[in-house]
């Protein structure tokens, strides 16, 4: 069964300001229960994550801070919005459904993260509206229970994953793979395992030729036990901050890409949404919906 993690909490507790375009968080679930591809049983609501597993990959001294409401100014800036409590709280439930959704897709192939993606977060800083770095966290969580010994970050939002570049840098059992535009934010880039830059104006024959030239062979390399990806649609030519070209199909079928290489390998893979800024929620949450809806196809 399709699980997906989700909590009315995503949708809620953000500063004035920054709800647009978060209210996605309420229309992917709304929309998929509308058209019959999930119910009820399919969602799940993930509890606050303890602070032992947040410390598997973010230092004790930045975690307190967060949790203290004691970050600095500057800090406070680069994260992107003021904190509070309720923010903080939202961040570990974020960070659970993706930790939790790893099992549900070792069950059933495939799981999703209806938020997460906060992959500018480092082990000592957020940045980008990223706090807490969920499947950094999922991932090490995995190794160090030992239920995977290999794990894949396929990482295709348009701005490079470069806080889980940092986190993993040192740890060969994990490999990360960031396919973003290379002169979009964030605009120092960490190194990750695999880096491919963009230029501005890529479409989808350009985006998925190169997505299939890299994609097996990062799979024959590596063989991977677990994949973590992280679907961002921030890619669409709609999208305000993503400067690439992409169209809904070509979106669409770049997911297609990554499930069917997981499926075929009889992978797991736990899917987080990432990113999407375009000016009409519809077409950010039609992109996002299409992800479901290939990955329904092709394990359900």
């Amino acid at each position: 069964m399709l699980k997906i993690a989700y909590d009315p909490i995503y949708a809620h507790n953000l500063p004035p300001g920054h709800r647009f375009p978060m209210v996605k968080y309420e229309l992917i679930p709304g929309q998929l229960l509308h058209e019959g591809l999930i119910t009820e049983e399919n969602i799940f609501s993930p509890e606050p994550l303890g602070g032992e597993t947040i410390l598997l990959v973010h230092e004790r001294d930045y975690w307190n801070r967060l949790k203290n409401l004691t970050v600095t100014p500057k800090e406070e800036r680069r994260i992107g919005f003021p904190l509070s409590a309720r923010l903080i709280e939202r961040e570990t439930r974020i960070a659970n459904g993706t930790v939790q959704g790893c099992f549900h897709a070792i069950e059933n192939g495939v799981s999703f993260n209806v938020a997460g993606g906060t992959h500018h977060a480092g082990t000592n800083w957020g940045e980008g509206f990223c706090l807490l770095n969920d499947q950094a966290i999922a991932a090490a969580y995995l190794l160090k229970k030992r239920i995977a010994s290999s794990v894949l970050i396929i990482d295709l939002d348009v701005h490079q994953g470069n806080g889980t570049a940092q986190i993993f840098r040192n740890e060969p059992a994990v490999f990360t793979f960031s396919m973003h535009g290379e002169k979009n934010f964030p605009f120092h880039k960490e190194k990750s395992d695999y880096d491919i830059g963009l230029q501005d104006g890529i479409g989808d024959d350009e985006y998925l030729s190169i997505l299939k030239e890299n994609l097996s062979s990062l799979f024959d390399q590596i063989h991977p036990d677990f994949v973590f990806y992280l679907s961002g649609v921030d890619v669409l030519e709609t999208d305000k901050l993503g400067k690439l070209a992409l169209t809904r199909q070509g979106c669409k079928e770049r997911d297609r890409m990554v499930f069917e290489q997981c499926f075929q390998r009889n992978i797991p893979v736990q899917v987080s949404m990432g990113g999407g800024y375009s000016a009409h929620i519809r077409d950010i949450v039609e992109a996002h919906c299409n992800t479901y809806r290939v990955a329904h196809q092709i394990y359900f």
